[in-house]
Order: structure tokens, then sequence, then C-alpha cells
């Protein structure tokens, strides 16, 4: 490999380091990844009831998607 290949790789990367350093240095400077409301939510629905109360509303999604197949199969469009 030659040396003008090594060097314009090693600019390249340089280059694509300091773009994703300078994208990093962004978000965080304008909070982009401040989630307050996801930790404090996890924190204060994280109860045995809020878990049941979950797992009911996924069975209660799983029941109207089967009886909307089921109703599209008796009656087609």
């Amino acid at each position: 490999m030659s040396s003008g290949v090594v060097v314009m790789m090693l600019v390249v990367s340089t280059l694509l380091g300091a773009l994703g350093l300078a994208a990093l240095l962004w978000g965080l400077r304008t909070g982009q990844f401040d989630d307050y409301g996801k930790f404090l939510d996890g924190a204060r629905f994280d109860g045995e009831e809020e878990l049941k109360d979950a797992v009911m509303m996924e069975e209660k999604k799983k029941k109207a998607l089967e009886k909307r197949r089921k109703d599209k199969r008796i009656m087609p469009d």
C-alpha cells in the first residue's frame, strides 16, 4: 500500500472521528440525552399492580387483534 493511501485513510478517519465527537458534544449541549421523565416514571410505576395491569392490557390487545382477524375472514371487504 502506498503512503499516499495510508495518509488519506488517516485523514478521513480523523475527520469522521471529529465529526462524531462534535455531534456528541452538540447533543449533550442541547439536551438531546436528558430524559428525566423516563427515569422518574420507571421508579414511580414499578409496582406489582402496574405489572399486572400491563399484562392484562397485552392480553386485551391480543384478543382484540384475533377477533378482528376472525371478523375479516367471515365478512371480507
